[in-house]
């Protein structure tokens, strides 16, 4: 079960995604007292964000608090907390009194390994009650069959991007369609709001742009820095770009959605053009790869939104929670923004394989056509695996790889438990095969730091491989062997963890008040990393920061306009060369309406009240002569 979706179930109700809900002794389990004691006060009346802070203030043990997100409406332009100031202790009125509900942190398999190899197991937070989802009775053997052997899978081909310059990779996701719909857009929201025409076009949208791609690489401590007059803060690309006025106001007007067609349903409905669109643009330029991760990426967001998560002991802990699927290198090919237990998703999927997994599901349902029907791999942590759901990917024509906890396993798995196997010496593992009526998966049980289970449809234990640790009775690195499927699992998991350190590596630091502008730079950015990609596959060396320059470069000094000269514009404009040479009717006569006019001989600074009757420029008597003549 999804831990940010809690229903009312039945007591003996059992879910095999979801955490153990068996009750532990509280001689053994200390922290099941106040885990027994938040129950009861719970079952009286729901907790408040604020009484479940209050609980937990001096506790030891690791908690996750989850806050009920409230309804999205027609206000979603209203502004947030500030994004300067990142305090995410300071909650507001509406969050301390929202409901709230309190789960026990798990506890992570597998440790830290030496080699820096991706960790074999993620912790999750338990669930207060669990939902029994329907499976199959399976068959359950000691040892391995022997399985298929990893499918053929056509070699990937970036050909058709060789010569693509960067901008023009870019511009496979955010196209002139897109350009052109986010000007519309605009245009559309200032009518809505009232507000002057702001007279945005394609060239202006590229511009800022540019400048936001220029902040993830070259961050200022504030928006306005870019163009301060000060040598040591300014920059000089930007200034002369775009004024900062006509960056703020665009700023300000930007928009992706018709306020008068939104989906009350959809939390994300200010984007979701923007979303679908580049999900679809992501889709179409994939080349696709067996391997495919399926995990979350974290949005870092400290304002106010009913899809805002507080994840404990994540590298951002508040903020978008987004499911993505990414390829080894990153490259992301799909991807979804979570919205919470209101949103229902699936109904049929998530009641057969529960929340989390159905995630899994979905997003490979929005595949392609063309792109759905190859033989992928697909990784993912204990969040999402279930054996039904690796069963199910295989009856689809798919494998799976995931580590899977204990709990979901099933009673009747004949492998030795996990506290027996953490008496076992480094390297210790054993394997069992479960079978349904048409298909097999191998699960492989191993001790390294901790116990870790995999579950896959496609790997077994053999053959057996080793990996470097460091032994701290011996003093020194040591071979300790490790089952293949692991082995695998490590390799082909750790994408979107990828993606994730790649563009926080050049996060637009320029910020909004707006609650979606956190979502929308995150976007953008993806969009340049995914182009990146592209531009890697095809064999060029260019560094992600070289890549993201040459983009910024392009917008600016191709789209940007210069500032205008300082001073007021000269009201007395020069004399066609022609005309003030030809010596016919040249008259000095007094100024209409008796006004001033500045002479326009060069040197010349005085301001009277006459000038020439065919040059139309202003003169004083003393430099009639001078300025007719060469």
């Amino acid at each position: 079960m999804d831990p940010f979706n809690p229903e009312v179930k039945k007591e003996d109700d059992i879910d095999e995604s979801s955490p153990s809900t068996v009750n532990p002794d509280a001689s053994l389990y200390p922290q099941c007292g106040i885990l027994r004691s938040i129950k009861e006060e719970s079952e009286e009346r729901p907790l408040t964000v604020n009484e479940a802070l209050d609980i937990l203030e001096d506790e030891d043990e690791f908690f996750d608090v989850y806050m009920e997100p409230p309804d999205v409406r027609e206000l979603t332009d209203e502004d947030s907390a500030s994004e300067e100031d990142e305090q995410p202790e300071r909650l507001c009125g509406n969050q301390l009194l929202a409901g709230a509900e309190i789960r026990r942190r798990g506890v992570a398999d597998v440790g830290k390994s030496d080699d820096d190899e991706p960790h074999t197991e993620t912790a999750r937070p338990p669930s207060k009650k669990a939902k029994k989802i329907r499976q199959e009775p399976l068959k359950w053997i000691i040892g391995e069959k022997i399985m298929d052997g990893l499918p053929l899978f056509p070699e990937p081909d970036y050909s058709k991007y060789r010569d693509f310059s960067p901008t023009e990779l870019f511009e496979l996701f955010f196209d002139e369609e897109l350009f052109e719909f986010i000007v519309q857009q605009s245009k559309l929201y200032c009518a809505y709001k009232n507000w002057p025409d702001i007279s945005v076009t394609k060239e202006e949208i590229k511009v800022f742009f540019g400048i936001l791609i220029v902040s993830g690489y070259n961050p200022m401590p504030s928006e306005a820095s870019f163009w301060s007059s000060s040598p040591d803060l300014r920059n000089e690309a930007v200034c002369n770009a775009m004024r900062r006025d006509r960056f703020d106001r665009i700023m300000r007007c930007l928009h992706f959605n018709d306020n008068t067609k939104l989906d009350v349903e959809d939390k994300y409905t200010k984007l979701r053009p923007l979303i679908q669109h580049l999900q679809k643009r992501s889709m179409d330029h994939f080349i696709p790869t067996q391997a495919i991760s399926h995990d979350e990426a974290m949005v870092k967001y400290f304002g106010k939104h009913g899809c805002k998560q507080s994840i404990r002991n994540k590298p951002i802990r508040f903020g978008y929670k987004v499911w993505c699927q990414n390829t080894v290198s990153g490259y992301l090919v799909a991807f979804e923004p979570y919205q919470g237990k209101s949103h229902k998703g699936n109904i049929e999927l998530q009641a057969k394989f529960g929340k989390p997994a159905a995630t899994v599901l979905e997003l490979i349902d929005e595949y392609s056509t063309e792109k759905r029907n190859l033989s992928y791999s697909f990784y993912f942590d204990n969040y999402f695996t279930t054996i039904p759901l690796l069963i199910e990917l295989k009856e689809r024509g798919y494998n799976g790889t995931g580590t899977i906890k204990s709990n979901t396993v099933g009673k009747d798995c004949p492998l030795m438990q996990s506290k027996a196997m953490e008496k076992k010496e480094r390297g210790y593992f054993m394997s069992a095969t479960a079978s349904d009526k048409n298909e097999s998966v191998v699960l492989s049980r191993w001790k390294d730091n901790a116990v870790v289970t995999v579950a896959s449809s496609l790997y077994g234990s053999e053959p057996i491989g080793s990996v470097d640790r460091w032994s701290r009775v011996d003093k020194k690195k040591i071979k300790v062997s490790i089952p293949h499927g692991i082995k695998m699992y490590n390799k082909g998991m750790g994408g979107t963890d990828r993606m994730d350190q790649n563009i926080n590596k050049y996060r637009i630091s320029i910020k909004s008040k707006k609650w979606w502008w956190s979502l929308f730079t995150w976007m953008l950015d993806m969009a340049v990393h995914n182009a990146w990609q592209l531009s890697k596959g095809q064999g060029s060396a260019l560094t992600q920061l070289q890549f993201r320059r040459e983009i910024a470069a392009c917008y600016l000094n191709q789209f940007g306009i210069l500032p205008k000269g300082k001073g007021r514009k000269s009201t007395t404009l020069p004399a066609q060369h022609f005309v003030r040479y030809d010596n016919l009717g040249h008259l000095v006569e007094p100024v209409q309406d008796n006004k001033k006019r500045r002479c326009a001989n060069t040197g010349c600074t005085s301001i009277g009240r006459t000038q020439c009757s065919r040059c139309n420029v202003g003169l004083c008597v003393k430099c009639f002569r001078d300025y007719h003549t060469k």
